[in-house]
């Protein structure tokens, strides 16, 4: 069966991990005991995540990228895991990167920067590229300066014209933008976010009930389906109607790491979208590749295809 492609646009980075023993105080010093970096923001981790969870699909990225190492080893790592690179564009800034201080426990602490992808917009994309059917990823909005700036909302009224399924997702910030936002929801299909970031852009009291928050956000003008994810469930309104599914429970033990898993669910939504399978199912899948994405401490490693992932979760449901 023919599938639609997904492409996954927006923001490129590279994270860049220092491990240390403590946080120091101001005017303290304090050693990197190790030091790491992998591929990072919207579109490596959920393209990759896609691919391996799905391989039957065509993924396509597309963002901004420096002249820079950083770059070539983010589209390199993409490439390795047979996503097409062919619309990254490259900008005289540098790679977007992340540098993220870990100490024991777990706890991590980030600085970032916003490079390349800032720079990223409606001229960057190639809309020929798209097919009347495809399915478009755009994210993450609040955190790219064009898209946020008007681009975004061009981008998806120019897909929509081309006959394009849209798709988008955002970071968590505690501001008043989320208004840039919204005007954006009448030509967006699928919402995926989260439960914090579905109330600041409902803008409905944080505690409402997540059905009512759902409702909010198709008054608002979400097309087809509003998905919302949270730790112990994911949740999906359309004019089908309302979905539910328990998230895999996971014991502490297999838990390496909750890098990514926000991702890993939004790919996992993505592939069933793609492949037309009914709410239920696709917030299913979210919550396997999810739970796949916990089992390592990167944000993609622990992804692999929806087979393999289905017999590991297997062992604890």
């Amino acid at each position: 069966m023919a599938y639609p492609s997904i492409f996954v646009a927006g923001s490129v980075l590279v994270d860049k991990l220092n491990e240390i023993a403590a946080y120091p105080k101001a005017g303290e010093l304090t050693q990197i005991r190790g030091i790491s970096r992998a591929p990072g923001g919207c579109v490596p981790n959920v393209a990759i995540d896609v691919k391996r969870f799905a391989p039957e699909l065509a993924v396509f990225a597309a963002g901004k990228v420096g002249r820079d190492e950083d770059g070539s080893f983010a589209c390199a790592e993409m490439a390795k895991n047979g996503v097409d690179v062919s619309q990254i564009r490259q900008s005289d800034d540098r790679t977007s990167f992340t540098d993220v201080m870990s100490v024991p426990g777990g706890e991590r602490t980030f600085f970032t920067y916003p490079g390349a992808s800032a720079d990223w917009g409606f001229d960057d994309f190639d809309f020929n590229a798209v097919k009347p059917g495809d399915l478009v990823h755009l994210g993450y909005f609040l955190l790219l300066a064009k898209v946020d700036a008007g681009d975004g909302l061009r981008m998806l009224k120019e897909l929509k014209a081309r006959g394009a399924v849209t798709s988008i997702d955002l970071v968590t910030e505690n501001s008043d933008r989320y208004a840039l936002v919204r005007e954006c929801l009448p030509f967006v299909d699928n919402l995926i976010v989260n439960e914090i970031e579905a109330e600041r852009l409902a803008g409905v009291t944080s505690g409402t009930d997540l059905h009512t928050v759902c409702e909010a956000l198709r008054a608002r003008g979400v097309r087809d389906r509003v998905v919302v994810h949270l730790p112990e469930k994911g949740v999906c309104l359309s004019p089908r109607g309302w979905s539910e599914k328990p998230s895999v429970k996971l014991p502490a033990s297999a838990i390496k790491g909750k890098t990514g898993a926000g991702d890993a669910f939004c790919a996992g939504a993505l592939a069933g979208i793609a492949r037309g399978q009914p709410d239920e199912e696709i917030l299913d899948l979210g919550s396997v590749a999810a739970a796949g994405a916990m089992r390592a401490p990167g944000a993609t490693d622990g992804v692999s295809t929806e087979k393999e992932l289905r017999d590991y979760v297997g062992q604890f449901e």
